[in-house]
């Protein structure tokens, strides 16, 4: 038996979700794809949903996370804030994964994964 540890960790404000692990993915593929629809579709989410969470999120910390180019043909792209807050989430998560490791490894008898070894994140 090889258990993956995994983590769910994010940052809410008045129990509406602001930011995590989703909203990382979600910056990736918009990153990679240069567009949201074409993130969205790789996520198997909607063009409708993505929307929503991206907004969503920008409102809730006050930046544009990406850039909306004015023609469509330029992709989108993140945001200087976007790329700050996508990798200070990675640094953060990382740093808790590698403790949440540390102490799982102490406490339980079995060769244990981290989830993100998987490069997921």
């Amino acid at each position: 038996m090889h258990p993956t540890v995994r983590i769910h960790l994010w940052l809410e404000d008045d129990d509406a979700m602001v930011f995590g692990y989703g909203r990382v993915m979600l910056l990736d593929k918009i990153e990679e794809c240069g567009s949201l629809r074409k993130a969205a579709t790789s996520m198997g989410m909607s063009y409708q949903a993505a929307w929503k969470k991206l907004r969503a999120t920008e409102s809730a910390l006050g930046v544009e996370l990406v850039s909306r180019p004015q023609c469509k043909s330029d992709g989108m792209s993140l945001t200087k804030e976007g790329l700050m807050i996508r990798n200070a989430f990675k640094h953060w998560y990382s740093a808790v994964e590698n403790c949440a490791m540390a102490q799982a490894e102490k406490i339980f008898p079995w060769h244990l994964r981290c989830y993100s070894a998987n490069e997921h994140i």
